[in-house]
C-alpha cells in the first residue's frame, strides 16, 4: 500500500507542476486530472475502511534516520472523512478554475493551488510529528503567493499579515515538536513517530508548556479569538477559488491537530488547560456570530461565521464528556462546515456577477426574481449553515452541545446562543441577496449549466450528508472515544 498514499498526497503536486508549464487554456484541465485521482482513491478508501482496525493503508519508511524522522502515513477514523472533504472541495475548485480561470498566469495559479492540496493531504495523513509540521508549514507557502499575486485590494499587506501571524504559530509548533521528541524517553533513540511519543507521556509540567505552543499554532490557523486579526484582510484579498479551499479545508487541519496531536500527546495538560480553551471557544462563537451579523461584505460574513463555527468545533473537542459526544460532533462539524462554506464562496462570485462586481450585500436584492434555481441552491446551503433540523450541521452541533452540557453546563448554555445568532446572519444574507427590492446595480439572470457543474455536486454532498451523517460518525467513533478516554483516565 506504500505507493497508494504517496499518490494521494503528491499526485496533485505533479499535476500542478505540469500545469505550470502548460498553456493557460490547458492548465486548469491538467489540475482537474490532478484532483480526480485523489478523489477516486479516497472513495476506494471509504468503501474499504474498517472502523475497528485502527491505522490503515500504512506507509512506513525510514527517512532521516539520524533525527528519528520516518516517512509514515496512514488513515484512521480521525482523518478519513477530512481527506474526503479535501479531495471533494479541491475537485470542485478545479472545475471552478475551468469555468472561470484567472485573468493571468493561469498555470502558476494552478500550481500553487495543487501545492496547497498536497500540503493539506500530507498533514492529514502524516503519522510522524516532524512530517506533520513540515506539511503544516508548507500550507502557508502557496496561499501567500495566491493572495499576493492574484488577490484584490491591498493584497500585499494582507499576504504579509497572514504570513506574520501564521509563521509565529508555526515556529512555536516546530520548537515544541522538537522538544517533544527530545524529551520523550531521553534514554532511547530519538523518534518523532506519533504513536511512539504517545506511548511515553511527558511529565505534567513539561506537557503544559508544549501544550501552549501547539494550541497557539492551531488557534491562529483556525483562526479563533483573539488570534483572528489576519483573517479580515486575507479573506477580502484572496481569490475566491483559493478562499473556498482555504476556509473549507485548511482551517480544519488545526482542529484535526488538536484531536490527533494535542489530546494524545499532552493528556495531563489538556485536563489543566481545557477550561481556558472552552472559554476561548465560547468567546469565538459569540464574537464571530455578532461580527457576521454586522458585516455587509459577503466574504467577511462567511469569514466571521467560520470563526463562530470553529469555536463550536473547539468547544466539542475540549468538552471532555465521558461519552465523547462533543469530540465526535466536532469531527462531524469540521466536515459539515467545509461542505457548506465552499459553495457559499462560489455563490458570492455568482451574486457579484449579477451586481456589477460588488460583494457588498447592500448592493444586492431581488436576484431570485429571474434566478429561481440559483435561489433554491443558495437556500439549501444557507439552511445548512444555520443548522436547520434535518441537516448534517444540526447533527454536528447537537452532539457538540450534548457533550458540552454533560461537562460544562454554563458555557454550553452561553454557546447555544450562537445557534440562534447563526440563523440571524445566514437568513439576513440570503434574504438581502435574493429577495426584497431589486438593487440598483442588480441584473438578475439564471445560473448557467457550467456554473451548475461547480455548485450542484457540492449541494448534493450537503444533502447526502444530511440524510446519513452516521457514515462519518461510525468511521470516527472508535478513534475519537479512545482519544478522549486517554485524557479522562
Amino acid at each position: 500500500m506504500t505507493i497508494h498514499l504517496s499518490i494521494l498526497v503528491f499526485f496533485p503536486l505533479i499535476a500542478g507542476l505540469l500545469a505550470a508549464f502548460s498553456p493557460g487554456s490547458l492548465a486548469p484541465k491538467i489540475l482537474l486530472i490532478g484532483t480526480i485521482i485523489p478523489l477516486v482513491y479516497t472513495a476506494y478508501m471509504i468503501t474499504d475502511f474498517d472502523a475497528g482496525a485502527g491505522l490503515q493503508h500504512v506507509t512506513d519508511d525510514a527517512w532521516i534516520t539520524e533525527l528519528g524522522i520516518r516517512y509514515k502515513l496512514g488513515v484512521d477514523g480521525l482523518n478519513l472523512w477530512l481527506i474526503a472533504l479535501t479531495t471533494v472541495i479541491a475537485f470542485a475548485s478545479a472545475i471552478w478554475l475551468i469555468v472561470r480561470p484567472p485573468a493571468e498566469r493561469v498555470g502558476l495559479f494552478c500550481f500553487h493551488f495543487a501545492l496547497g492540496e498536497t500540503a493539506v493531504l500530507g498533514a492529514f495523513v502524516s503519522q510522524d510529528l516532524a512530517l506533520f509540521v513540515l506539511f503544516f508549514d508548507l500550507m502557508l507557502v502557496p496561499f501567500y503567493f495566491l493572495v499576493g499575486q492574484w488577490g484584490t485590494g491591498d493584497r500585499a499587506a494582507a499576504a504579509l499579515k497572514m504570513v506574520i501571524y501564521t509563521l509565529v504559530g508555526s515556529l512555536l509548533m516546530l520548537a515544541a515538536a522538537v522538544a517533544t521528541a527530545a524529551l520523550t524517553n531521553p534514554d532511547a533513540p530519538i523518534t518523532f513517530v506519533i504513536s511512539e511519543l504517545q506511548a511515553n507521556p511527558l511529565p505534567e509540567t513539561t506537557q503544559k508548556w508544549l501544550f501552549i505552543a501547539f494550541a497557539l499554532a492551531f488557534l491562529i490557523k483556525m483562526p479563533a479569538f483573539p488570534f483572528q486579526g489576519w483573517m479580515p484582510d486575507a479573506y477580502k484579498a484572496m481569490p475566491l477559488p483559493a478562499l473556498a479551499f482555504f476556509s473549507g479545508v485548511v482551517s480544519k487541519v488545526a482542529a484535526y491537530g488538536f484531536l490527533k496531536l494535542v489530546l494524545p500527546l499532552f493528556p495531563a495538560a489538556t485536563n489543566d488547560w481545557n477550561v481556558i480553551l472552552l472559554v476561548l471557544a465560547v468567546i469565538s462563537i459569540l464574537y464571530g456570530s455578532i461580527q457576521a451579523f454586522t458585516q455587509t461584505n459577503a466574504r467577511l460574513i462567511l469569514g466571521y461565521s467560520s470563526v463562530a463555527q470553529l469555536g463550536f468545533i473547539t468547544l466539542g473537542i475540549f468538552a471532555m464528556d465521558s461519552d465523547a459526544a462533543g469530540a465526535q460532533g466536532a469531527l462531524l462539524q469540521s466536515i459539515n462546515h467545509g461542505l457548506v462554506v465552499a459553495p457559499l464562496f462560489f455563490v458570492i462570485a455568482l451574486l457579484a456577477e449579477r451586481a456589477g462586481g460588488s460583494e457588498d450585500i447592500r448592493d444586492y436584492g431581488g436576484i431570485a426574481f429571474r434566478a429561481p434555481i440559483l435561489a433554491a441552491l443558495f437556500l439549501i446551503v444557507a439552511l445548512a449553515t444555520l443548522a436547520m433540523p434535518g441537516s448534517a450541521n444540526f447533527a454536528g452541533e447537537f452532539l457538540i452541545l450534548l457533550g458540552a452540557f454533560s461537562s460544562v453546563q454554563f458555557l454550553a448554555f452561553v454557546a447555544s446562543v450562537g445557534v440562534i445568532l447563526a440563523s440571524v446572519y445566514a437568513l439576513r444574507m440570503y434574504i438581502r441577496s435574493m429577495h426584497n427590492r431589486v438593487g440598483e446595480k442588480v441584473t438578475s439572470f439564471e445560473m448557467s449549466l457550467r456554473d451548475g457543474l461547480v455548485l450542484v455536486p457540492l449541494v448534493i454532498a450537503i444533502i447526502a450528508f444530511a440524510l446519513y451523517p452516521q457514515l462519518a460518525l461510525d468511521a470516527g467513533e472508535a478513534t475519537v472515544r479512545s482519544t478522549v478516554e486517554a485524557v479522562l483516565r
